[in-house]
């Protein structure tokens, strides 16, 4: 599983992979229970790679945030994203301690911790996964 291949679709749950691209959709794999759909190119898709965390110095790429909450829980699953959300909060701040507090909202860390879980329940190994876009590109989140 290659990292730069993770995407969110906007209104559906959970991560998918995607296997083959057409003219007018992609091909994806649920990473959950690996059943395959096609995302036309009307639905919002976002690559994980894409994706930054605001801090208050600059924009931290989300697979840096994932490689510190590997580290962190030793390859293990991280805390429930269905916990508090001050929870939530006091884990992401060991994760990452200078986030913008003020626009990453408890959502936000809600949906960072529970793709890591998927992530890793799914075999992605953090400690060998490395960043093919450049964080200047990244999209905020």
């Amino acid at each position: 599983m290659e990292f730069n291949k993770i995407i969110s679709v906007n209104g559906k749950p959970g991560l998918y992979q995607v296997v083959s691209q057409s003219k007018n959709a992609i091909i994806v794999e649920s990473l959950t229970d690996k059943k395959r759909l096609a995302i036309n190119s009307t639905q919002n898709v976002s690559l994980l790679e894409n994706i930054a965390i605001y801090t208050y110095e600059e924009d931290v790429p989300l697979l840096t945030i994932f490689k510190s909450m590997f580290e962190k829980t030793e390859g293990k699953e991280a805390i429930s994203h269905k916990e508090s959300a001050n929870k939530l909060a006091a884990f992401f701040a060991e994760v990452l301690p200078n986030y913008d507090v003020e626009r990453v909202y408890s959502s936000n860390i809600k949906k960072v911790i529970q793709w890591f879980n998927l992530l890793v329940a799914s075999g992605l190994d953090f400690a060998t996964t490395e960043a093919t876009v450049p964080a200047a590109e990244a999209e905020k989140e």
